[in-house]
């Protein structure tokens, strides 16, 4: 092997052995270096390799849908077996809205439908604190514009809407531990002058 191979590879190896740096700038995004950053641009940690938390990390929107969406977020009030809920997700879908949906499907939140969407109505859509009931595109689009979302979708390739919450939280009980069952009593062999394992 000459020695410009050998000092190529010497070269790598080096270079894989330096720490690298995880940097997460002032508006959330993640990247990774081998050199440690200015102070300005953001914090920074040493790591060996990007976690996968990170990669499968979802997309950060874009300016245009940030803004509205922390002002005003989205709450979507379903029931199942819906069509106008079926038709008002679709409208948000194509719009590209980033929502959160929660679904009365269970009699506990059936009975909290009322309490909290203020009327029998399905579907209910929160925009910030205002209340629209029942499904109506016309509303529904003027209340997103004047809140501030694109009438076109802008959400990121690979945005992933979250599922469907219950919309009241779920309380498992807990279930006491079973008290503790004596084991059965253990067989006692028959005496060795009984014939055939006869007891009495």
């Amino acid at each position: 092997m000459n020695r410009a191979v050998i000092a190529s590879l010497l070269m790598l190896a080096a270079a894989s052995g330096q720490a690298q740096f995880k940097v997460v700038g002032p508006d959330g995004r993640i990247t990774y270096t081998d050199r440690p950053p200015p102070a300005a641009e953001g914090r920074a940690a040493p790591v060996k390799a990007p976690p996968a938390a990170d990669r499968a990390a979802p997309p950060v929107l874009p300016p245009v849908l940030r803004e509205p969406a922390t002002r005003f977020p989205v709450t979507l009030y379903t029931a199942p077996e819906c069509a106008p809920c079926d038709a008002g997700r679709d409208l948000l879908r194509q719009r590209g809205v980033p929502f959160q949906e929660r679904m009365a499907s269970s009699v506990g939140d059936r009975e909290a439908w009322v309490r909290i969407v203020g009327s029998a109505d399905a579907p209910a859509l929160a925009i910030g604190g205002q209340w629209l009931r029942g499904y109506a595109a016309g509303a529904w689009h003027s209340y997103l514009d004047t809140a501030g979302y694109p009438r076109e979708s802008m959400l990121p390739t690979g945005y992933v809407a979250p599922p469907a919450a219950p919309l009241v939280e779920r309380v498992t009980p807990k279930i006491p531990e079973a008290a503790a069952t004596p084991p059965p009593p253990a067989e006692v062999p028959p005496p060795a002058d009984q014939p055939g394992g006869i007891r009495f």
